[in-house]
C-alpha cells in the first residue's frame, strides 16, 4: 500500500510539473483567458448546475418513488455537469469559416446519445432497485421459527424488565 501511495504521489508530482511547465509557456494573455475559463466553470456550477439540481431534487425526485430517487439524481448530476461542459460545442462557440475543422462534428447528436445512454442507466438502476429492494407488507414473509417469547429468548420473564 505504501509503495502504491508513494507511486501515485510521485506521478501527481510529475504531472503537477508538467502542467506549470505548460502554464509558463503560456504567456500573460494565456493565463487570464484560462483563469476566466475556470472561474467560469465554478460560477456555472454554483450558480446553475447546483441550484438546478436542489430544485430539481426538491421538486421532482421527491414525487419519484424510494427505488427511482438515486438513479434519478445520479442522472441529473451527470446530465447537467456534461452539458455546461458541452455548452461551447453545442452551441458553436469559436466557429469560423476560414477553419471549418475547429468544429467539425455534430456535437449536438453525440450530445444526444450521451443523453439517451444516461437514462438508460437510469432505467437499469431503478429496475436493479426495484428488483432488489426488501420487500414490506403483507408479501413479506416472516420466520415463524425465529419468533420466540421474550423469556426464551433472554432468560428473564416479562416482569423483570
Amino acid at each position: 500500500m505504501r509503495v502504491t501511495r508513494a507511486l501515485i504521489g510521485l506521478l501527481g508530482l510529475v504531472v503537477t510539473v508538467v502542467g506549470l511547465m505548460k502554464v509558463r509557456d503560456l504567456g500573460l494573455d494565456g493565463i487570464v483567458a484560462a483563469l476566466k475559463w475556470l472561474i467560469g466553470g465554478v460560477v456555472l456550477h454554483d450558480g446553475v448546475l447546483a441550484p438546478v439540481v436542489l430544485v430539481l431534487g426538491f421538486l421532482l425526485v421527491r414525487r419519484l418513488p424510494d427505488w427511482a430517487r438515486g438513479p434519478a439524481v445520479g442522472g441529473f448530476v451527470v446530465l447537467g455537469s456534461v452539458t455546461l461542459l458541452a455548452i461551447p460545442v453545442l452551441g458553436r462557440f469559436g466557429e469560423r469559416a476560414d477553419n471549418p475543422t475547429l468544429l467539425d462534428r455534430n456535437y449536438t447528436a453525440g450530445w444526444l446519445v450521451l443523453a439517451a445512454l444516461v437514462a438508460a442507466a437510469v432505467a437499469i438502476g431503478c429496475w436493479w432497485n426495484l428488483k432488489h429492494r426488501p420487500q414490506t407488507g403483507v408479501t413479506q414473509r416472516r420466520n415463524v421459527e425465529s419468533v420466540q417469547p421474550v423469556k426464551a429468548r433472554t432468560g428473564r420473564s416479562e416482569e423483570h424488565r
